[in-house]
């Protein structure tokens, strides 16, 4: 008789404030047979907060190629684990993706119990524009692989996020205002949900400047947002701005890039910033 895999939850968890444990999450964590999380003594805190005596299994970076084996024995064997971070979503630069990787691969099913995200919750509070962003996680501890990384974003347009350490984020905003320039908008987010959450916008310059006056705020696990370097406009093909020079001896330059966009259909926008350029080469004499 075969058996029934068991289930692979991956569960989100508080990243301050305990209360943010959502009723699903409660019932599954006290219903499993077992919860892989990444320092049992600080989940043992929160789960006792809750009532919950699940047995805890260590699973976290330095031990994941053999624990990962073990809890798929588990859950071949019928278990349902459940897998958590000290906070947070797993595997969102934590812990977890050779365990959820070998569940998916052995047909086991791997269900995900979401909730808080430091990272989501930054994004949510920034005043940048976040309907494109790209999550970076941490950026290198060294200084000259921290730069060349953040250098290879310079030109990235989408809302950059990433997650900081207290001991390395005035070297983190320092960098940034380097490579990205001071000017460039950014918001600092600490202890999200805890007691002493700040959520600062400024210019990137702004921040430095602010953290390197305030000691007191260089606590806590941190999240910096910096808003994406504007796209330069699309460059008009030849023949598109030919058409457009004709267009404009005779229309308005609303009205020649309409008809430029609707003869080769290139992007209006696009086409009426060239217009706009091109003005006062084309006006009739």
């Amino acid at each position: 008789m075969s058996i029934r895999p068991g289930t692979l939850f991956v569960v989100a968890t508080p990243i301050g404030n305990l209360d943010d444990l959502g009723t699903r999450a409660r019932t599954i964590l006290s219903g499993v047979a077992l919860i892989a999380a990444e320092d049992t003594r600080h989940s043992r805190k929160l789960l006792d907060h809750y009532g919950i005596s699940v047995p805890l299994f260590a699973y976290h970076e330095f031990n994941e190629a053999e624990a990962a084996p073990q809890l798929m024995k588990r859950l071949q064997e019928g278990q349902d684990i459940a897998l958590i971070s000290d906070a947070g979503t797993p595997l969102i630069s934590d812990p977890g993706y050779r365990l959820v990787n070998l569940a998916m691969t052995a047909g086991v099913q791997v269900v995900p119990v979401p909730g808080p995200s430091a990272p989501i919750c930054a994004l949510s509070a920034c005043g940048l524009p976040v309907h494109r962003f790209a999550f970076e996680g941490y950026a290198p501890e060294k200084a000259e692989a921290r730069r060349k990384y953040l250098a290879g974003l310079e030109t990235e347009s989408r809302t950059l996020v990433f997650l900081e350490a207290p001991h390395r984020i005035e070297k983190l905003l320092l960098d940034c205002v380097a490579v990205f320039g001071a000017e460039r908008p950014a918001t600092l987010t600490r202890e999200l949900t805890k007691k002493f959450e700040t959520i600062r916008r400024d210019t990137l310059g702004g921040l430095q400047q602010w953290l390197a006056g305030a000691p007191e705020q260089r606590q806590g696990e941190f999240v910096v947002l910096i808003q994406g370097k504007p796209p330069l406009p699309e460059p008009a093909d030849a023949e598109s701005e030919r058409i457009l020079r004709v267009l404009m001896q005779y229309l308005s330059v609303k009205d020649a890039a309409a008809a430029a966009a609707e003869l080769t259909g290139g992007r209006r926008n696009a086409l009426y910033d060239l217009a706009v350029r091109l003005q006062p080469e084309t006006k009739p004499d």
